[in-house]
């Protein structure tokens, strides 16, 4: 143990004062051994001591049985001196082994050592000198070999390895004592009641000593971005939206978004479809005393019926000045399950609750969705949404394009771009473009428009009142600011569980 080595290496100190080495008083002790006693030594100022540190030899095991037994060159040129009429090269492997033949004989033609004869071995001459051994016990003795091209050409044979040796120099200190004193790391009730702590030795405290890790949990970058995002919303009076529902119909997720039924992307190549069971219940009221929905109020009761043939018809007809789509809506094909494909079913759900008494109000949502994507470095099955929503009368493009400046300026992106784009519950669209200073380049960053009338007068959102909504990756921001360059090591089974602990939080504005 460490502690036994504090008496030896006082007792070294007492028969000198000048310096010593380690690896000279204690040889024998591992250099773990020495440094814990020296440090505990030494935090009492009993000696003072540096570590010296230099580059040395060492053998490998396969070195280690060389310098026991003889290299390969010469176990073969000894088979074939004790072959009086010459070795026959098949019967070698035989006698010295596979490998020893395989590299001793090609080493024994290099030294001159044998020769070949026909298909039998004969030796050169009578004795040799090993001089692969005799390097190997210089080594094992004194741990270095001054001849630099017999070092290089033991380490491509993998004989020697080159290492680190760490001795440790040390004297004694200004409180040098011949006896280590146990001292008492507690004041305890004992002591205090026989006096005996007037006279006990405590260890000091040591207050550079770093302390040990506290295993504990961590936020993972993901969530760090988010809670910086919700602070940016909560900081701009936006309320956040319920969004424990994973499963949705297809009437929340693509009909109440005026997302026609033969569109591209609810087709399986696109969409996770749930089997069991296939489909759920039309739109209806919460359950009651429901955690997740918003609480009851004294707006005026809600017409599911009403809503659901209002998008039955804006979609097979047309309704509230649209001509609609005009092919036949199929009820069954609403009401099947799907894993969401993006938060703005839960925006939809919102809205509807809110037509019950139209006023402003600003929603948002951060929370995951499912798509059957191809994975690869940008692209998961799976990503998280960051949706907002505002509601008010007289609302106009112009005051949109105003919003998302401010809205991502608080991100430290400045610079915007707009390019018109189609929605199937927008119109007008817009993408959005930022310059990312860090990338030095545009990159997309959002999606935006204001909702069509088919879709919020079907829920019964009053002519006047428009609706802005728009939404973004949280992936994306979350892996600029990281430098991820892989979503897949930022979400998913190959996260790195020290990525997660070490990485700081961040502001997005910086």
């Amino acid at each position: 143990m460490a502690s036994d080595l504090t008496a030896p290496i006082l007792d070294a100190l007492s028969a000198s004062d000048a310096p010593l080495l380690s690896s000279e008083a204690l040889p024998s002790h591992p250099s773990l051994n020495v440094k814990s006693a020296l440090d505990r030594l030494g935090s009492r100022q009993m000696i003072e001591y540096e570590a010296i540190e230099k580059d040395v030899i060492a053998l490998t095991p396969e070195g280690e049985d060389i310098a026991a037994n003889g290299s390969h060159e010469a176990k073969v040129f000894d088979a074939v001196v004790k072959a009086l009429d010459g070795l026959k090269i098949t019967e070698l492997p035989a006698i010295v082994g596979k490998d020893n033949a395989k590299v001793g004989q090609g080493n024994a033609f290099k030294h001159g050592w044998i020769k070949k004869d026909k298909d039998l071995l004969r030796a050169t001459r009578e004795t040799i000198v090993d001089t692969t051994r005799e390097a190997l016990l210089t080594v094992q003795r004194t741990k270095t070999l001054d001849d630099t091209k017999a070092i290089a050409d033991l380490k491509r044979r993998k004989l020697i390895v080159l290492t680190k040796e760490i001795t440790y120099k040390f004297s004694k200190g200004p409180k040098y004592a011949r006896e280590f004193v146990k001292e008492e790391t507690d004041l305890t009730a004992e002591m205090l009641l026989n006096g005996s702590w007037k006279t006990t030795q405590f260890k000091p405290y040591n207050f550079n000593a770093k302390g040990a890790l506290t295993p504990s949990g961590a936020l993972h970058p993901l969530n760090k971005v988010r809670q910086e995002f919700r602070n940016i919303f909560f900081e701009m009076g936006f309320e956040e939206m319920p969004t424990n529902r994973f499963v949705e119909t297809g009437f929340w997720n693509f009909d109440a978004l005026f997302v026609p039924q033969q569109h591209p992307a609810r087709d399986l190549q696109d969409t996770f479809y749930i089997s069991d069971p296939l489909t759920a219940d039309g739109p209806r009221e919460d359950p009651p005393n429901d955690p997740h929905c918003p609480k009851a109020s004294k707006d005026k009761p809600l017409d599911y019926k009403q809503y659901w043939d209002n998008v039955h018809e804006v979609h097979e007809k047309g309704k509230f000045g649209s001509i609609g789509y005009r092919y036949p809506w199929n009820a069954d094909e609403s009401l099947r399950l799907v894993l969401r494909t993006h938060t703005t079913s839960i925006s939809a759900y919102m809205l509807h609750k809110l037509a019950a008494n139209p006023r402003p109000a600003r929603f948002f949502s951060i929370d995951r969705v499912f798509r059957n994507e191809a994975v690869d470095a940008t692209h998961l099955a799976e990503f998280h949404q960051i949706e907002g929503v505002i509601a008010d009368f007289g609302l106009t493009l112009g005051g949109l394009i105003g919003f998302m400046e401010v809205f991502f300026a608080k991100m430290n992106i400045h610079q915007l771009r707009f390019k018109p784009a189609y929605n199937p519950y927008t119109e007008p669209s817009m993408e959005i473009f930022g310059y990312h200073e860090g990338l030095g380049k545009w990159v997309e960053i959002g999606n935006s428009g204001m909702f069509r009338p088919e879709m919020l007068e079907s829920m019964g959102i009053p002519k006047g009142m428009q609706v802005y909504g728009w939404g973004l990756s949280l992936e994306r921001p979350t892996m600029i600011k990281y430098g991820v360059s892989n979503i897949r090591e930022l979400l998913g089974h190959k996260v790195d569980l020290n990525f997660i602990e070490s990485n700081p939080a961040v502001r997005l504005e910086k």
